[in-house]
């Protein structure tokens, strides 16, 4: 059993295409293609944290997608989930606004939108999120890593390939030693 993380898929969103520059000519394209991906990379046995905006405009429920793709999806809430949430909540392994779950000894914070500093950044824990589509790629923040579809070639990617990403990142929230009251400036 593996565990793999992706956000952002946008399935059955014919302006997404447009939106976000995807390299597909339709929407059953894009579909057809991310399902396939995804189920290159992912087993019925592997478990998948989805980071929001599953589907988004679509004439198709996410009921279709979801069983179509390989594994169990836990679903964290993005802003476009709330018409698959209320049809096919239950079809998810889970749901939830944030999560935090311990894995391969790290401890990951997740969210569908980045946050600045999120809990357990000053220790080294890591925020996995969504919503930007690969717009803050330039400027990586530490831990934290954009996992949505379109910063990662439509691909859910592994907790390794993560771990790979971030292994050489300092940690800008890291506490360093603290000067001693009598090396600090004097208050006023």
């Amino acid at each position: 059993m593996s565990l793999y993380f992706t956000s952002d898929t946008h399935f059955g969103h014919k302006n997404i295409i447009q939106t976000c520059n995807r390299p597909f000519a339709s929407v059953d394209e894009m579909d057809e293609a991310m399902v396939a991906r995804w189920n290159q990379r992912v087993g019925p046995d592997d478990t998948v944290f989805h980071l929001g905006d599953f589907c988004f405009r679509n004439f198709l429920g996410a009921d279709t997608y979801l069983r179509r793709l390989n594994g169990a999806i836990h679903l964290v809430q993005g802003n476009h989930d709330a018409e698959t949430l209320k049809h096919h909540a239950g079809l998810f392994a889970s749901v939830s606004l944030i999560r935090e779950i311990e894995a391969g000894g790290h401890r990951i914070v997740m969210c569908h939108y980045p946050m600045r500093e999120w809990d357990g950044s000053w220790t080294g824990s890591w925020h996995l999120f969504g919503h930007v589509h690969g717009r803050l790629n330039h400027a990586p923040l530490g831990f934290s890593l954009d996992v949505a579809a379109d910063a990662h070639d439509f691909t859910p990617w592994s907790l390794d390939e993560i771990e790979a990403e971030l292994k050489d990142r300092e940690n800008p929230f890291a506490v360093h030693e603290r000067p001693s009251r009598s090396q600090r400036s004097p208050s006023r």
